[in-house]
């Protein structure tokens, strides 16, 4: 499955039992060897009062706490195999319940909850909470917000999202020694106050065609720091998602695709 070109494996947990080690996930997510996909979704029963429980692991097999495009795309394939009736559901995942919504024009709106400025809560190391921070690397130093939309971003704004060092600045980034968890590292190009572009080097994963949750934590950003009015339309290398901020103590919301591409077996 993808979400606006953010692919997937999703695994069905629930008619028959998954328990994969690193190596295999990453296999699966080879795109020589193996299927090939940004992120491996596992389709689990809940533990808790919630209709499923939603686990996330990055194309290195690491496991992580959220991915916003493929809350999207978990909604339409447990509505695709008659897992769920209901066009709303709530799912566990590690960073807490999430309750995606399946609208009828077919994309998915998925409450993202509220973000994390708490710097020891994201994780990032820093005495207390600033709109913004300066970070070194390689020798120069730069100016990122960060947060927690249920994992680490931190996002850049930039003149031109085209020739942004993503690739480059993005690794040196994410692995920094101030973010103990790694971190998503969003660059984003203010457009006007209702239109930003955005590309996102993902943790453990590089650069993805989208990332729903870096779509959330760039349009927090821009609006914390006065560029942005909410709505906010992202527009993403593989196509824009709408994303809504009331500001304050709200949760996020954002709305887009969600796409199945193919189905089949793998024998491991």
């Amino acid at each position: 499955m993808h979400g606006l070109g953010n692919d997937f494996v999703v695994l069905d947990g629930i008619s028959q039992s998954i328990d994969l080690n690193q190596q295999q996930l990453s296999f699966l997510a080879d795109r020589h060897f193996g299927i090939g996909c940004d992120q491996i979704l596992l389709v689990e029963k809940a533990e808790g009062q919630a209709d499923f429980r939603y686990r996330i692991f990055n194309s290195d097999g690491g496991e992580v706490e959220q991915c916003g495009n493929g809350a999207r795309c978990f909604v339409r394939y447990v509505h695709d195999h008659g897992l769920t009736q209901k066009n709303e559901i709530r799912i566990e995942t590690l960073s807490g319940v999430i309750s995606p919504k399946l609208e009828i024009s077919g994309d998915v709106t998925v409450n993202m909850g509220k973000p994390v400025f708490d710097p020891k809560k994201i994780p990032f190391i820093a005495e207390q909470y600033e709109p913004t921070y300066s970070l070194e690397i390689a020798q120069k130093r730069i100016t990122l917000s960060v947060l927690s939309m249920g994992n680490p971003h931190a996002v850049q704004v930039v003149q031109d999202v085209e020739s942004a060092p993503v690739e480059s600045e993005g690794a040196l980034i994410e692995s920094h020694s101030r973010f103990p968890k790694k971190v998503n590292v969003g660059y984003m190009q203010v457009i006007d106050r209702n239109h930003i572009k955005l590309r996102v080097f993902e943790r453990g994963a590089g650069e993805t065609l989208a990332c729903g949750t870096g779509a959330c934590a760039a349009v927090v950003a821009g609006i914390n720091l006065g560029l942005l009015d909410q709505p906010v339309i992202v527009s993403t290398r593989g196509g824009d998602l709408s994303i809504n901020w009331q500001g304050d103590d709200q949760p996020v919301w954002m709305t887009g695709p969600a796409v199945a591409v193919f189905e089949g077996e793998i024998n491991l």
